[in-house]
């Protein structure tokens, strides 16, 4: 009897752990070690792109997009007429100028532009911790202003 009870003991929890509902359809779990591995990997990216930007895209679903962004350079001015952007910043730091108006710049894809430059704007300091969100139709850009780099992860929220 005792060894049937102490078989009872270490086979019932097993059976509940094999036994849990797969998660659902869409979900997605990022550990801070997935992220800082795929920072590692960026990093290099970066390094060996003429824009000194590299992104990863971690899931792309009908309502959002996950990504991780890594820069060693200034980003160019830009405008989502779909989208809004939240910004997670995990390294670095960066000046955000969001806000006023987008001139001179090119459509580069449907509902988006970019370069050009912005007339007026707000600044704002940016570094690890902070979270920011840019409405649809508001142009930003990011400036490293001295610093030698900034990564953030990005939802974009879609189809506004």
């Amino acid at each position: 009897m005792k060894k049937l009870c102490l078989l009872a003991l270490i086979v019932i929890p097993f059976l509940a752990l094999q036994s849990q509902d797969p998660v659902p359809n869409g979900f997605q779990h990022w550990t801070p070690a997935d992220i800082q591995s795929a920072t590692k990997a960026l990093a290099a990216g970066a390094a060996a792109d003429p824009h000194h930007i590299a992104t990863k895209n971690l899931g792309d679903f009908p309502n959002d997009l996950f990504l991780l962004a890594h820069r060693e350079a200034d980003g160019t001015p830009e405008l989502h007429e779909t989208q809004a952007d939240v910004f997670f910043v995990q390294s670095g730091s960066a000046t955000l100028i969001v806000g006023g108006t987008l001139v001179n710049a090119e459509v580069t894809a449907p509902h988006e532009k970019r370069n050009g430059t912005i007339q007026g704007g707000v600044r704002r300091k940016l570094s690890p911790g902070d979270v920011v969100r840019i409405p649809a139709n508001v142009p930003h850009q990011i400036l490293l202003d001295g610093a030698r780099e900034f990564t953030y992860f990005v939802i974009k929220i879609k189809n506004y």
